[in-house]
C-alpha cells in the first residue's frame, strides 16, 4: 500500500528497496532550496511539464497547475511505474484506494500505462504540502491534484515514474 509523509519519512521506509534510490537521490536535491533542481522547478510556466531522465530507467515529470476540483479528476493506477510524487510548493489533496476495491472504467491504456477507475467514496484522503512525498505501487488506485481548500492554489510538484522491477 503507498507510504506519504515527509520525504525523510518517506526515504527511511523505501531505502531498503534500491529500487528507489536514484529517486530519492531526485528528491532530495529537488527539495535543496540551493540546488539546480529547486531553481528550474520553479522557473516552469503554469500548465506546463517537463521531462527529466534519471538513472536506472526512472525518470521525472516536472509540473506546475492550479489544483482542480474533484469533479475534474479520476483515480487511477500503473503496471509498469511506480508512482513517487513529491510537493515542492503549494499544497493538494490526494486520495488512494487498493484496485481490488474499484471498478475499473477505462481498461489499460499501455502507450500511457493507465487505468481509470470509476469515483469511489471509500478512498482514504491525503493533504499534501511542501516536502511531503507519496509512493503509490500498482495496487493503489490514486487521484492527485486536487484542491485541498476553497480557492485556487498553485502546485509545483513532481512526479517521479521508477520501473516496476
Amino acid at each position: 500500500m503507498a507510504i506519504f509523509g515527509p520525504f525523510s519519512t518517506v526515504q527511511a521506509q523505501s531505502a531498503a528497496d534500491g529500487c528507489f534510490s536514484a529517486a530519492h537521490r531526485y528528491v532530495a536535491d529537488l527539495l535543496d532550496p540551493q540546488s539546480a533542481a529547486f531553481q528550474r522547478i520553479h522557473q516552469i510556466a503554469v500548465g506546463v511539464t517537463e521531462r527529466v531522465e534519471l538513472s536506472g530507467g526512472a525518470f521525472a515529470l516536472e509540473q506546475v497547475y492550479h489544483a482542480k476540483p474533484r469533479a475534474d479528476v479520476f483515480l487511477e493506477s500503473h503496471r509498469k511505474y511506480i508512482d513517487v510524487q513529491v510537493i515542492v510548493a503549494g499544497a493538494e489533496r490526494m486520495e488512494v484506494q487498493d484496485i481490488s476495491r474499484l471498478v475499473v472504467s477505462q481498461a489499460y491504456l499501455e502507450e500511457r500505462d493507465l487505468i481509470k477507475y470509476e469515483d469511489d467514496a471509500g478512498t482514504s484522503h491525503l493533504t499534501m504540502t511542501p516536502g511531503n512525498v507519496a509512493i503509490f505501487f500498482p495496487a493503489d488506485g490514486h487521484m492527485s491534484t486536487l484542491l485541498p481548500s476553497a480557492g485556487p492554489v498553485l502546485v509545483r510538484k513532481s512526479v517521479v515514474k521508477v520501473p516496476v522491477e
